[in-house]
């Protein structure tokens, strides 16, 4: 069984190829030339942060399905400065367009010492931002994001940090490594 801890760069899409687009986009392929492996799940292009790949489908399913309840750990770079409201409701669960999510584990960070993204955030000096850290135990599309703007803190930047037990610890964009 193979199995990589990749960590996705802002901007890469999370699969091999990008057929039938009108402008080539950066994929899995132009980082990772292992034969057979594929993505336990997704990471949207505009986050970034830790992917795991297999070629194991058993446990591919495992880190994918939202059955497992498999916890996912983010840092969160928001709009805003987020009050115990705001924290509260993520930890009960907000209401998005497609239904409740589940209970989130939610604190605030001090701004991680971490790799500058290309291309920067937008800086906006009478705006302030926070960083907080977010688990969920789910995984619908571009949760994160609704979630933080669901409780009026829109997210400027999204790093997975850890997947079940798996971390990205100090893996460089673009690099992998075999678990």
């Amino acid at each position: 069984m193979t199995l990589i801890l990749f960590n996705k760069p802002y901007d890469v899409l999370s699969q091999f190829t990008d057929r039938g687009a009108p402008t080539t986009r950066a994929t899995l392929s132009d980082y990772i030339d292992v034969p057979g492996v594929y993505p336990a799940g997704r990471l949207d292009r505009d986050s970034e942060g830790l992917l795991l790949l297999t070629d194991d489908g058993r446990l591919q399913a495992r880190i994918a399905d939202p059955k497992f309840k498999l916890p996912k750990t983010y840092w969160v770079q928001v709009e805003g400065v987020p009050d115990d409201a705001a924290l509260a409701a993520l930890r009960t669960g907000v209401l998005l367009k497609d239904g409740p999510t589940r209970p989130a584990e939610v604190e605030r960070l001090d701004a991680p010492a971490i790799w500058p993204r290309t291309p920067p955030i937008r800086y906006r000096a009478s705006i302030p931002d926070t960083w907080i850290a977010l688990t969920i135990r789910e995984g619908r599309n571009r949760q994160v994001r609704r979630m933080t703007a669901a409780v009026g803190h829109p997210t400027l930047r999204l790093i997975r940090r850890r997947i079940g037990g798996w971390m990205l610890d100090d893996l460089a964009p673009g690099a992998w490594r075999r678990a």
